[in-house]
């Protein structure tokens, strides 16, 4: 089958259009036909290499993706061949005490799909090997393309909103990145919870971009002094909570933004792992700060039942040909993409 593989961490130019090894579905496992795949910001990450992370090689990066069961293994029962699916993220031992009570991101065998798992096991291939327990029925009204942009960043983002930051209605909530995969997608789970959400944002059109996605307040960083804007917005008080997946960079001013017992939720730091923290701040203003990771699967099955009920979707602004996938990368990379970048993969 054809495939987007590296056999070594690098930029742009490790990545290689060709063919691989079909899957072969296991016990518990199905073989799907991907019709389309999506982006995420770990297939990034999976290509450089990452400080005392071993991921396999060659690898086949892709940890989102919507296709069509060809094959079930042994002990499937719940899905046939033909059933249209998408995929859930998380790869766990669906045996343990953790997975068992619904908690399989504490399970010790977990591994994100498509970018700790393989060789050659992800979704940006003409064929991959999931297990059964990481597919629900695709929702009808999706094309494939949204489909396959629906779980990484939504479900990500439920989790810290939802289950960890307990967002309530009318709470602020400062969005950094907003305009990207996962920003966009906090502007409309922040509205759908009924609270406020703030776009922190780079140009103009994303500005824009972000106002479409339902941003009550958008300031353009570094253009506009973020502190000063939220305590305008915020009549000096500061915002309930920060949404945060971009890291050192932001965290100094993200502190600074909150009110007295705000939090602040993240979830990963694309401009890296070692903030600067006065622990002062946090004592004096009885801040949190909350960790969030992808979610679990009872969190995975509401997001999808938001979306079949037309609450909430992802918003595709670019579709790549899987032998693209660079072009794709790149665009992501130099942060000029809005919403999700999906990949189109053809047989």
């Amino acid at each position: 089958m054809k495939a987007v593989y590296f056999q070594e961490h690098g930029d742009l130019e490790v990545l290689k259009y060709g063919d691989v090894p079909d899957p072969v579905a296991g016990a518990g496992e199905v073989v799907l036909q991907i019709k389309a795949a999506a982006c995420n910001f770990n297939d990034i990450w999976a290509r450089k290499g990452l400080p005392e992370v071993d991921l396999p090689l060659p690898h086949v990066s892709g940890t989102d993706a919507a296709g069509v069961v060809v094959d079930v293994g042994p002990g499937v029962d719940q899905l046939r061949v033909g059933d249209e699916v998408v995929t859930y993220p998380n790869n766990t031992c669906r045996v343990c005490a953790a997975c068992l009570s619904g908690q399989e991101v504490f399970c010790k065998k977990f591994k994100i799909w498509g970018f700790q798992t393989g060789p050659y096991d992800g979704a940006f291939a003409q064929y991959a090997k999931v297990q059964a327990a990481q597919c629900l029925p695709k929702p009808g009204h999706l094309s494939w393309e949204d489909a396959a942009a629906t779980s990484t960043s939504l479900l990500s983002v439920y989790r810290m909103l939802v289950t960890r930051a307990q967002t309530r209605p009318g709470d602020i909530v400062l969005i950094w990145g907003a305009s990207g995969g996962t920003g966009h997608m906090a502007i409309k789970l922040t509205r759908l919870l009924g609270a406020v959400p703030v776009a922190v944002t780079s140009t103009d059109a994303k500005a824009v971009f972000c106002r479409e996605m339902g941003a009550e307040h958008v300031i353009i960083h570094p253009r506009e002094d973020v502190l000063e804007r939220v305590r305008m917005i915020t009549d000096g008080r500061g915002v309930d909570l920060v949404f945060d997946h971009v890291g050192e960079t932001v965290w100094p001013i993200s502190v600074l933004c909150l009110r007295w017992g705000g939090k602040i939720v993240i979830c990963g730091a694309t401009e890296g792992f070692q903030p600067t923290i006065d622990l002062r701040y946090l004592w004096n203003k009885q801040l949190t700060y909350l960790g969030s990771h992808i979610g679990t699967h009872p969190e995975w099955v509401e997001c999808l039942r938001l979306v079949s009920q037309n609450k909430i979707a992802p918003t595709v602004t670019e579709v790549f040909a899987l032998s693209d996938l660079a072009a794709a990368q790149r665009r992501m990379e130099t942060r000029s993409l809005m919403g999700k970048i999906a990949i189109r993969v053809d047989t």
